[in-house]
């Protein structure tokens, strides 16, 4: 349980799957530390959401789920486009010191574990349901999404227009 471990992912928008995750992590670690990706990035059809969003997202999800948000600290994390090798020195830069990485994600694994990180897979909870993709693509074609994240999530989302703002992005080439 000693070694600070680091979760990072872009949260558009937290979902069971997230919050599965972060259970999981801390089950064997006292403290987390999670990296809020493309922070700087919003209003784009992949990355809907400001970083103020995700992160009053992510504080609704632990009080409904009964995360302790105390063992928890969230920072933000841009992108670096086009400069990959440097992005591992920026999460280092925004983030409090950390030795291991969870992560499924190919791309970031490789980058972490050519750092020098310890790199660790997060048991997946219905990927095929809980991805920020799947419930974006629900929001687009009029399905039902409610149910693949916390209610307060769910119900924050529709208080700042978040299914207008997806569909508006997504009948646009155009950020706003």
């Amino acid at each position: 349980m000693g070694k600070k471990p680091l979760y990072i992912g872009r949260f558009q928008p937290v979902h069971y799957g997230h919050v599965h995750a972060i259970k999981h992590i801390l089950l064997n670690h006292n403290c987390l530390i999670i990296a809020v990706g493309s922070s700087l990035t919003s209003h784009e059809k992949d990355n809907p959401f400001t970083f103020g969003e995700r992160l009053q997202m992510l504080r609704l999800a632990f009080e409904e789920t009964g995360i302790d948000g105390n063992r928890c600290v969230i920072t933000g994390v841009p992108d670096v486009p086009n400069m990959h090798f440097l992005w591992v020195k920026m999460v280092e830069a925004m983030s409090p010191p950390f030795e291991i990485v969870y992560t499924n994600q190919p791309f970031t694994k490789r980058l972490f574990a050519e750092a020098g990180y310890e790199v660790r897979p997060i048991p997946y909870f219905e990927r095929e349901k809980y991805s920020g993709i799947e419930i974006r693509r629900r929001i687009l074609s009029g399905e039902d999404w409610s149910q693949l994240v916390p209610v307060k999530v769910f119900e924050y989302i529709r208080s700042i227009q978040g299914v207008e703002r997806i569909m508006a992005l997504a009948s646009s080439d155009e950020a706003f």
